[in-house]
């Protein structure tokens, strides 16, 4: 009993600093970095401040954390027959996480506003960057791209345009999803071969979609559990399928 408990706690601290991190992203959304209070964040979280503080130093540090969550813990794309359709679905699987996971709408709100000057908001930029760049390099190394292509380049067009679509969807009252799907259904004939573009879903929804592809994914890893070996009666009835 007692060599579990280590592993007891450790689960315990993972669930406190999430629900820390999902409480801040939700008053930093509503308040913004400068209004908001660590106050407001242990209340809303139902944790004490000796719990916050052993997670986090100090406001600057949660906000931080909050901010660089939007990259760390980015969904899984799940494999798909063209890179160029994973590229994609990165932005479209982040759209539709908009929508529901408070967590990255904090996120988003911290990297896109102005206060908190000290806080490092190139982060999440570099981070999305990144990600695009390897997966435009991989395309480009099957033959997906265009010639002309420059996969870093492209990377940052989509990351930037993507974070003027946030701004102004929320600006407007617009629908991301349909803003973002519109952004890859013009963006990507320029940079994938046509035999490519033509097969690429850009349509809105394909976040839904992708990570709807990813569960089945995993589902199909699982090993299937096997029955344990027990002689059969002869005159046992085979149970219907569920």
């Amino acid at each position: 009993m007692r060599a579990g408990r280590p592993q007891v706690k450790q689960d315990r601290a993972v669930r406190t600093r999430r629900a820390i991190l999902e409480a801040a992203a939700a008053v930093f959304e509503d308040r913004g970095y400068d209004a908001a209070k660590l106050t407001d964040i242990v209340r809303l979280a139902k944790v004490t401040k000796g719990a916050l503080y052993f997670h986090f130093e100090s406001k600057e540090h949660l906000a931080q954390a909050v901010i660089e969550a939007q990259v760390s813990m980015h969904a899984p794309v799940a494999p798909q027959e063209f890179k160029a359709q994973e590229f994609v679905d990165v932005g479209m699987v982040f759209s539709h996480r908009l929508r529901y996971d408070v967590l990255m709408r904090g996120s988003a709100r911290l990297t896109l506003e102005h206060n908190g000057r000290e806080l490092d908001r190139a982060a999440p930029y570099l981070g999305w960057i990144e990600l695009h760049t390897a997966l435009m390099a991989q395309a480009q190394e099957r033959g997906e791209l265009l010639p002309h292509v420059d996969a870093p380049a492209a990377a940052r067009l989509v990351v930037g345009a993507f974070a003027g679509l946030n701004v102004m969807s929320q600006t407007l009252g617009l629908d991301l999803d349909r803003e973002v799907s519109a952004l890859y259904a013009a963006v990507m004939p320029g940079l994938v071969v046509p035999a490519v573009a033509a097969r690429l879903d850009t349509a809105p929804g394909r976040g839904a979609r992708a990570l709807h592809d990813l569960d089945e994914a995993c589902r199909c890893d699982r090993p299937v559990p096997q029955p344990p070996m027990t002689p059969r009666l002869p005159a046992a009835p085979t149970p219907s399928a569920p």
